[in-house]
């Protein structure tokens, strides 16, 4: 396939290694063979693709040392090796072009300095080198990259101190130096990337002051600076951190009190401020922090004085550490206020008093001289004479009750075995029938995970709920294996939900788990319990949550540039596209909104939400009551109540007007859904419509590539509102219009500025 230009074979199970004839496939721009079992080396014939845009070989299991020839690929603006396991020196020229604007190689076994030409390479966007053995000065590897937005050389051998040069790279949302030998003090220059959301400088060896300028940040929501040497006061002013959701400064030496103003940083969801010198009382403003959930953590330090009775504000905190202070007073009546604590640790203090707080629970235990019953106690110490006899009565009737529980648990699981043989699934997706339990989750043991996650959640309760829509719940679980997965409970069905829907929404499901594409959220399985009367999906979880979050959000949208929502629309597109062609049978959405479409840690598009969604078997109709969320239903569902693919199509032009508004265009869908209708009235009303004057005015203009790229995207958008569904196109038409470069477009005939959408329409 000699005239083959893109080769997307990601997301699949393929083995074995890629074969050398592929180095005969000159004319490729872009090969994705991401996330599948290949192994081997790469073979030296890779060197042949000289035109070459993307290589992505991400998540697959590689190894050995990277050809030679790899350098000879000027052409990459994107290199994806990570999660492999490559050895030896990182390719020496890959920048040599200047053009390389992704270079992942993150968890492999890298070894040697970084190459001097990424000193250089200032059209870096995204470079990840951690988890590697890289062994470089730091202060020399790396300089100034203006477009440079994530950073990441983390769990290395890197040395030296930080450049000042950081702070010249004011593009970077986010930064990793996290667990390398780094010396020195932290740059003030760094309190210049007002674009900043995560630091992590934790694991070095840092000494000096927090800098001041560090702390006006107002758009960090992690800071990282444990287990280094840092010393001084933490400055009043970290209660400028007004976005702030992590903070570890643990294991360091800072002294002095906590600062009130740390009162103030009113979205902090995790706070350590252990193992340090902070002295005096604890002050109550930290009571102000009623958004703490995960940790509050301010043990082995030298605070004293009573705990501040604004700790039963904290009804969300779920692990308290204030061990080893001199904490003082009476046991505070406080924690029975504190519903959501699981962990508590006030030990090696100085409390007195009774603990009325934590009565009514058992098997606490602690220091007998508190009042707790010892902990890990089998025997009370008698005379020395009868303590053999104790002991005597104490194990034996112990050793026999644990025989019996043996032997029962033998004759358990022998049957159980034998059950499980005899009823053994054949297909990939497992399903468990346990009384009338029906669970189905890839690769695991459904009745497990059904409780696991009832745990996880404790029985839904709104605390983990992360949103709500017409169809369920979703909450977020972290299982006991430690993965983190959203999971959507769906609204009871009433009482006529019977055998026959749970098997009709069984198969369903099972069709959705079989999809697999990189812009679609994962869909791990179901439950259905009909004595319990819950079902809920189990999906992977997205980091940054729903588009309609991050466009309503001010210093995300910002974060959420031009070309960030170029290619979210882009990939948008591939997933409705996947779902229409590619799944057999065909995946109609029918709810696609900016609730539905969730963003990944890259800013990249997940459709999510298949609540609604409807499986087109071939030769059959599918009428059904209208459904999906309003200001984005097709306009032919006002008459028909037919499902087509058309439907997601008009969707996905409205979703195309929010991203480039930053809003829900209800104001002007009535109005550009007439320019359609009449050509001859309606051509003033596109002419008065500027394209520039409703782009989403939060972020900068964007520059000439990617205007040419709006007004393309203008173009196959407009197409999509067309009020006979038989004259839109398909959503394969679609994803293949968007995915040709519009970079090479002749000059627009008028100035950016003054184009209006009856231009884009008659052009």
């Amino acid at each position: 396939m000699r005239s083959l230009d893109t080769l997307y074979i990601d997301l699949n199970k393929l083995t074995g290694s890629i074969p050398a004839s592929m180095g005969n496939l000159s004319n490729l721009t872009q090969l994705t063979i991401a996330q599948n079992q290949l192994t081997g080396s790469i073979r030296a014939s890779v060197g042949n693709l000289r035109n070459l845009n993307i290589l992505d070989l991400f998540e697959n299991e590689f190894d050995g040392s990277l050809p030679i020839g790899i350098s000879n690929l000027t052409q990459l603006k994107e290199l994806s090796l990570g999660s492999n396991k490559f050895s030896g020196y990182l390719p020496q020229n890959v920048c040599q072009s200047g053009i390389l604007e992704t270079f992942k190689v993150s968890r492999n076994y890298f070894t040697g300095p970084i190459p001097r030409s990424h000193r250089n390479c200032t059209s870096l966007r995204s470079l990840f080198l951690g988890n590697n053995d890289l062994v470089d000065n730091l202060t020399e590897a790396f300089h100034v990259y203006p477009y440079l937005n994530r950073f990441t050389v983390q769990n290395n051998m890197m040395y030296g101190e930080l450049s000042r040069d950081w702070g010249d790279c004011r593009s970077l949302t986010a930064l990793s130096f996290s667990r390398n030998n780094i010396t020195g003090r932290i740059p003030t220059e760094m309190g210049k990337l007002k674009l900043l959301n995560a630091l992590y400088l934790d694991s070095n060896n840092l000494v000096g002051e927090i800098p001041i300028e560090l702390l006006k940040l107002s758009s960090l929501i992690e800071l990282r600076l444990s287990n280094n040497q840092l010393s001084g006061r933490l400055s009043y002013r970290v209660g400028m951190l007004s976005n702030l959701q992590y903070l570890d400064l643990s294991t360091n030496k800072l002294t002095g009190s906590i600062p009130k103003q740390l009162g103030e940083c009113s979205k902090l969801l995790s706070l350590n401020l252990s193992r340090n010198n902070f002295n005096k009382s604890i002050p109550p403003q930290i009571g102000n922090l009623d958004s703490l959930q995960i940790l509050l953590d301010l043990s082995y330090n030298e605070l004293s004085g009573e705990i501040p009775s604004t700790f039963g504000r904290l009804d969300k905190l779920q692990t308290l550490n204030l061990s080893h202070n001199k904490l003082s007073g009476s046991f505070p009546s406080l924690f029975d206020q504190m519903i959501s604590l699981i962990t508590i640790n006030i030990s090696d203090n100085e409390l007195s008093g009774p603990f009325d707080a934590l009565k009514n629970n058992k098997g606490l235990c602690g220091n007998i001289s508190r009042g707790l019953k010892p902990c890990n106690s089998l025997v009370v110490i008698a005379r020395k004479e009868d303590k053999h006899k104790l002991l005597l009565v104490i194990l034996l009737p112990l050793i026999g009750s644990l025989f019996i529980l043996f032997v029962l648990f033998a004759i358990w699981f022998r049957l159980r075995k034998r059950s499980v043989l005899n009823a053994a699934p054949t297909d990939q997706v497992r399903a468990i029938n346990a009384g009338r339990n029906l669970f189905s989750v890839w690769n695991y043991d459904g009745k497990i995970v059904f409780e696991d996650i009832i745990e996880a959640t404790k029985d839904f309760d709104t605390k983990y709920c992360i949103g709500t829509g017409g169809y369920g719940s979703v909450y977020k679980a972290e299982l006991s294996a430690g993965q983190v997965v959203a999971v959507k409970k769906l609204h009871s069905s009433g009482d006529d939900f019977e055998m026959a829907d749970l098997k009709s929404f069984e198969s369903e499901v099972h069709a959705l788990t079989e999809i697999r594409h990189r812009n679609i959220v994962k869909l791990f399985g179901f439950c259905s319990n009909l004595e319990r009367r819950v079902s809920f999906l189990v999906y992977e979880f997205v980091e940054r949550g729903s588009l309609k979050n991050v466009l309503c959000d001010g210093e995300r949208a910002m974060d959420f540039d031009w070309i960030k929502r170029v290619t979210f629309i882009k990939g948008t597109a591939d997933a409705l596209a996947y779902m229409h062609y590619d799944c057999i049978p065909a995946i109609v959405h029918r709810d696609i909104s900016s609730n539905n479409i969730l963003l990944d840690f890259e800013y990249d598009a997940k459709v999510s939400d298949f609540g609604t969604a409807r499986i087109l078997m071939p030769d059959s109709s599918h009428w059904t009551s209208p459904a999906g969320t309003y200001g984005y239903v097709a306009p032919e569902l006002a008459y028909t109540m037919k499902v087509t693919e058309k439907c997601d199509v008009y969707r996905f032009w409205v979703i195309i007007l929010e991203i480039l508004m930053g809003r829900h265009p209800s104001e002007i869908i009535t109005l550009l859904s007439q320019i359609h209708l009449s050509s001859s009235s309606s051509s003033k009303v596109g002419q008065n419509i500027r394209l520039g004057d409703i782009l989403d005015q939060c972020i900068k203009a964007p520059t000439d590539v990617v205007q040419k790229e709006i007004i393309h995207i203008q173009k196959v958008g407009i197409s999509c509102l067309r009020g006979d569904p038989c004259t839109r196109p398909t959503m394969q038409e679609v994803s293949v219009e968007l995915s040709l470069s519009a970079g090479s477009m002749a000059d627009l005939a008028k100035p950016f500025e003054t184009i209006s959408l009856g231009d884009i329409l008659v052009s």
